[in-house]
């Protein structure tokens, strides 16, 4: 067995590891930290651990070398304390900002601050298994997605993949958004009467998860619009392009075909009848697959690609354990079979 920690347990995408990593078949898990919930029981958080784990919340302080460690840390605490939690594992997986772009520059751009381990940035390979399977399978040390960013890339993938758009032209996209990316926290915007039945533009441009669908897609001239909607799971990104000069519906077919046979979380979803007709993230709570779904006006040229995830699943955890698993040599799917639920 594999033993595993996870840095700030008491968040969302720390519950979403432990309730991963507590079923996973090679997994131990052996130590959660808090500081805010220090010693009490890992499920008085997390009620839907009850009768999975009587782990307890530890000090941060009070680090045990692990076999794999993840730090589901606020972004920029991370960074502070790399040379600590790298000398403490073997194997280092990050899933917050900290390390998911490459270019100190870039990061200082779209950050707003200097990255205090920018050595380190290079070391990290981007956690993202449909974008970087074969590093992945030897990496020690992997950066976590940004949910958002995650949502746009593979509604990308397959239109970057066939070759098929005109990069110099604009790339929209726009992402709708659960109010469980807010994190844990509380806020006056996810004050539950401010939030509920909103649809509400918070980032009309310039996100800061762009920086990583620019990395990833290598693709300059991209912009993503956020918006809330009355949603606690999910995130669902809907990518208008332009796609080159004789590019039919059945090359479209062919690409999103070929990319979902390549990787075993995609699905398309393209039906002519039928409610689920087009990628939705309710059906997908607690998986880690992504939906993916595409459409074509042969005038214009303009395509239209969608793309359905968990935004704490696939988006941070999910992609997370996925990513452990290619490293650690397991099956991709290992612990991740989940289909999520219907109704719901």
């Amino acid at each position: 067995m594999i033993n595993a920690s996870i840095i700030g347990a008491s968040g969302y995408t720390g519950g979403e590891l432990l309730r991963l990593l507590t079923a996973h078949p090679e997994v131990e898990v052996v130590q959660a930290t808090s500081r805010k919930k220090l010693g009490e029981y890992v499920y008085q958080t997390h009620p839907n651990l009850r009768k999975q784990t009587k782990l307890k919340f530890s000090s941060p302080t009070a680090l045990e070398p692990t076999d794999v460690l993840f730090l589901a840390l606020p972004h920029g605490q991370a960074q502070g304390n790399i040379e600590e939690y790298a000398a403490a594992a073997d194997y280092l997986i990050d899933l917050s900002a900290d390390f998911r772009l490459r270019d100190p520059d870039l990061y200082r751009e779209w950050y707003g601050e200097e990255h205090t381990a920018p050595g380190w940035l290079e070391k990290f390979i981007y956690g993202l298994p449909e974008l970087h399977r074969e590093e992945l399978s030897s990496a020690r040390y992997i950066s976590g997605v940004g949910c958002n960013a995650t949502a746009s890339n593979l509604a990308l993938l397959p239109l970057r993949q066939a070759e098929l758009l005109e990069a110099e032209k604009p790339i929209l996209i726009e992402i709708k958004v659960g109010s469980s990316e807010g994190g844990a926290s509380a806020n006056p915007g996810s004050h539950h009467p401010e939030r509920s039945g909103v649809i509400r533009t918070y980032a009309p441009y310039g996100h800061r998860h762009t920086a990583e669908v620019i990395q990833e897609s290598s693709l300059e001239n991209v912009s993503l619009t956020m918006t809330s909607v009355d949603l606690i799971r999910g995130a669902l990104a809907t990518v208008h392009g332009t796609v080159k000069p004789g590019v039919a519906l059945k090359d479209l077919w062919k690409a999103y075909r070929g990319a979902v046979n390549e990787n075993p979380f995609l699905r398309l979803v393209k039906a002519r009848r039928g409610v689920y007709r087009v990628p939705e993230p309710k059906i997908l709570a607690g998986s880690n697959y992504a939906d993916l779904g595409f459409d074509l006006d042969p005038k214009t040229g303009h395509v239209i690609s969608i793309c359905a995830i968990d935004n704490l699943m696939k988006g941070a955890s999910g992609s997370a354990v996925q990513s452990m698993n290619l490293a650690l040599g397991f099956e991709e799917t290992l612990g991740l079979e989940f289909p999520g639920l219907h109704p719901v």
